[in-house]
């Protein structure tokens, strides 16, 4: 569904593009190859501009959450790469949404579960999923459809994903590694079903408690990630009131002072859980940044490891 509306709308931009082209060709610009150059610069502006109304907002509602200001290169390298992954991700990687396959599986590794945010499919992941499948993790993913559903709605999709991992690896236990709204999916499937088939959950650009940008957005699953009046809405409080310290003490909540998404930036961090701030980085370029893909390998591999060691000792 996702993939298809992104193709529609690359259409669109494509078409806008030739159209912004044909005008200045009919308004004296005799050079097409210019033409058409300024025709796509056009439509970039526009998304650029787009994610630069995330990042006022997100300023403008992130409070005192931002430990320090970036001097003026690093906040154009954060603004840079969040519109370059901004559009790998929505103009390639969900339009031919597919993951990687391990070439040969690390049996020691336990499976990996991904699930996507808000408005995405799995072609979102294509960054991690290469990673994983050259270190040989057995991986699936979901596509958490319809899109404006409740966030409680997609818990029985994750639960049917673990199961086939878990009858593919052979394993008793998957890693869930979840980008955004992803987080809150994966903290609703252990409340409902607890602990005992998940060995870990890495969230990435969670908004824990919320966030303020949520307020603009449409859907079951954005009225639940909002912030009215500030603080964390009744679906949010529930969440937290009902997890139990043992679901909390499996998450590990990785983040960005300068997430251009959740805001307040804060709203990422779990107490109980393991908290991991990375600065100069956008919401989704996080989910392919170097240093957080070096981070949730290791991770994976320590969990798997520990497992591991566990099953022999058993």
């Amino acid at each position: 569904m996702i993939a298809r509306a992104l193709r529609w709308l690359m259409l669109l931009q494509v078409l806008a593009a030739l159209g912004l082209a044909w005008l200045l060709w009919q308004g004296g610009l005799r050079h097409m190859a210019l033409a058409l150059l300024l025709g796509a610069m056009g439509v970039l502006l526009v998304r650029a501009l787009i994610v630069a109304r995330n990042f006022w907002h997100s300023r403008r509602d992130g409070g005192q959450a931002v430990p320090q200001p970036l001097g003026m290169a690093a906040a154009a390298r954060l603004f840079m790469g969040e519109l370059s992954a901004n559009l790998r991700t929505s103009s390639w990687g969900m339009l031919r949404p597919r993951l990687s396959k391990p070439g040969t599986p690390g049996k020691a590794l336990l499976p990996v579960l991904l699930i996507h945010g808000y408005v995405c499919n799995r072609g979102f992941w294509a960054p991690l999923s290469g990673q994983l499948a050259r270190a040989g993790v057995v991986h699936g993913a979901v596509d958490l459809e319809p899109v404006n559903a409740g966030i409680e709605d997609f818990v029985p999709v994750v639960e049917q994903a673990i199961d086939a991992l878990l009858a593919d690896a052979g394993a008793r236990q998957v890693i869930i590694v979840a980008h955004s709204m992803g987080g809150l999916v994966a903290r609703a499937y252990l409340r409902r079903h607890g602990c005992a088939r998940v060995a870990r959950v890495i969230t990435i650009g969670t908004p824990h408690h919320g966030t303020a940008l949520a307020n603009l957005a449409v859907g079951s699953n954005a009225r639940q990630m909002s912030r009215p009046g500030g603080r964390p809405g009744a679906w949010l409080a529930q969440l937290d009131h009902d997890e139990t310290p043992q679901a909390r003490a499996l998450i590990t909540s990785i983040y960005s002072h300068h997430d251009n998404i959740v805001a307040p930036q804060d709203s990422a961090r779990l107490p109980g859980a393991r908290n991991h701030a990375y600065a100069g980085l956008g919401h989704v370029a996080l989910a392919s940044d170097a240093r957080v893909l070096r981070q949730v390998l290791a991770e994976i591999t320590i969990v798997s490891q520990v497992g591991a060691a566990v099953l022999a000792s058993g």
